[in-house]
């Protein structure tokens, strides 16, 4: 494991430095986060923001329109700050629908059915609607649209794209849709040079040091791109261990010392955000819930409820030392306060020496 690398990552990443309060500034300086799993991503952003974050922080800001969840970039669903959404999609947009051309000739839903569903859902979603994807699946087959299958989540997704839709409010714990034009009116855009520039410098800043193979990987733009963006920029090189990283105007982490350990979401970008992997062992076998510790997957994690307790459940890959004891039960606690529920802490299901936090 290259220790600085992980370091300045954990640092850059706002890990273990908290970033800022306001939810849609955080998901701004990290530029887009994967949300697919929306309980996951709420705890990977919490856990990036002061003490005192919790689910229905996020929930908040999601409402509020002050993030959106959209299909931006690979295509996978992320958050993204809604005075971002716009020229985001712009540069990304013809990126996605590449990615999606397989699938939506597999599906048969050729040009002129993408565009009839686009209208369909368009008009549904008027008036300040905000629909399940069950009601706008029945809005579509009313109109004469079959929505079988991964039909519909393949015209959704198409309709986010084309910059139409984007998520909704949540309404009895479940997503929906909602106008993107009502919920992100002032849309701000910018010269493609200038997002692509704009982007490299959020990805660099916020998670290098990285490859360019990285870049590529994480937002599904290509090498030339990532190259033009480094060229506008004050990215700095690297040669580390026989691969060139890039990092854009991040403070530095304090030496290479890495003492916090972190209870880490599925899908969490100190994992997934990176192509090449080797600054963090064991992390292609570690996509779920993860505990990290000086910079490495040092174990896994699970939460279920029990009674009005949630238990964590930690399965170490490696003896912990006392100090990373006090620091996962510390960990922990953040975690109940985010769920605002009680926790109790197990070993491969057994109690173990670690504390229960309340």
């Amino acid at each position: 494991m290259n220790r600085p690398i992980a370091a300045q990552r954990l640092h850059n990443q706002r890990i273990t430095r908290p970033g800022p309060r306001d939810v849609a500034a955080l998901v701004s300086w990290l530029g887009a986060v994967q949300a697919q799993d929306y309980p996951a991503a709420r705890w990977a952003l919490a856990l990036r923001m002061p003490a005192g974050a919790t689910a229905a922080t996020i929930d908040r800001a999601l409402d509020a329109a002050q993030i959106v969840r959209t299909h931006v970039m690979r295509p996978t669903w992320h958050f993204v700050a809604a005075s971002d959404v716009h020229w985001m999609l712009e540069l990304t947009a013809d990126r996605v629908q590449q990615k999606l051309a397989y699938a939506f000739r597999f599906y048969e839903l050729d040009s002129a059915t993408r565009v009839r569903a686009t209208r369909a859902i368009e008009r549904a979603v008027g008036g300040g609607a905000h629909l399940t994807r069950n009601e706008l699946g029945a809005d579509l087959a009313r109109s004469g649209i079959a929505v079988a299958g991964v039909r519909l989540a393949l015209m959704t997704i198409h309709a986010e794209v084309e910059r139409v839709l984007c998520s909704g409010c949540q309404r009895d714990g479940q997503s929906t849709y909602a106008l993107l034009a009502a919920r992100a009116p002032k849309p701000k855009r910018l010269p493609r040079d200038e997002a692509l520039a704009e982007l490299v410098r959020r990805y660099f800043g916020s998670h290098g040091p990285a490859t360019i193979r990285d870049f590529v990987w994480w937002f599904g733009l290509t090498a030339a791109d990532a190259k033009r963006g480094l060229e506008m920029t004050r990215a700095k090189p690297a040669s580390i261990d026989g691969h060139t990283y890039w990092a854009c105007d991040a403070p530095r982490a304090a030496g290479a010392a890495v003492p916090a350990v972190s209870l880490l979401p599925r899908f969490d970008e100190y994992l997934v955000a990176y192509r090449d992997l080797d600054a963090v062992p064991r992390a292609r076998a570690a996509l779920g819930e993860t505990v990290v510790a000086g910079g490495q997957v040092a174990g896994t994690w699970s939460a279920s409820a029990r009674g009005g307790d949630t238990v964590v459940d930690v399965r170490p890959l490696r003896r912990f030392t006392e100090r990373e004891r006090g620091a996962l039960a510390a960990a922990a606690a953040r975690y109940g306060r985010f769920l605002q529920r009680p926790i109790v802490v197990t070993r491969s299901g057994r109690l173990t020496r670690i504390p229960t936090v309340v």
